[in-house]
């Protein structure tokens, strides 16, 4: 079995930037010998959804911007780049990058955090589309979407680490 040390190196990003998810999920046991992607997503996901609306806010926020600041500064998180490139938004276009841009500082202005969506699969039309529709939705239906997707992309990096399901 994992030290908690262990665990929380291992799996305290994958909810980004939040290492209490993992810690807590140690703490709590529901951790055992057995770590498997749907073991350990269920543990994760059931602390993420305990958590006060003020730090599961503060998941949401420690996510970066599409093809945003960090992106561009190079300062995103090993998976987050790799997410990102994977979509195709390390090569936008000019006009591309300039709507993504423009989207990103009304999203947040609206809903106090970031546009978060699991790239995985898609496209960079694909994530433009969700982008402009989500945003004309309330700030409760876009925060449980966005918990939805941080929970989704927390599943998709568990795939990465861990033995089936």
């Amino acid at each position: 079995m994992l030290s908690r040390d262990e665990f929380v190196s291992r799996y305290g990003g994958v909810f980004e930037h939040s290492p209490f998810v993992a810690e807590r999920t140690y703490d709590d046991g529901f951790i055992g010998d057995e770590l498997t992607v749907d073991r350990v997503h269920t543990a994760l996901v059931a602390i993420f959804r305990a958590a006060s609306p003020e730090e599961r806010l503060g998941v949401l926020r420690a996510h970066p911007d599409l093809a945003g600041r960090l992106a561009i500064a190079g300062e995103l998180t090993e998976d987050s780049k790799k997410e990102q490139a994977g979509a195709g938004l390390d090569r936008l276009s000019a006009e591309e990058h300039a709507r993504f841009t423009e989207l990103n500082a009304a999203y947040v202005e609206k809903f106090g955090f970031p546009f978060i969506i699991a790239v995985k699969g898609l496209n960079k039309d694909d994530i433009l589309a969700a982008f402009e529709k989500r945003i004309d939705n309330s700030r409760d239906e876009e925060f449980t979407t966005a918990m939805a997707e941080v929970e989704r992309i927390a599943l998709l990096r568990l795939e990465t680490m861990l033995p089936g399901r």
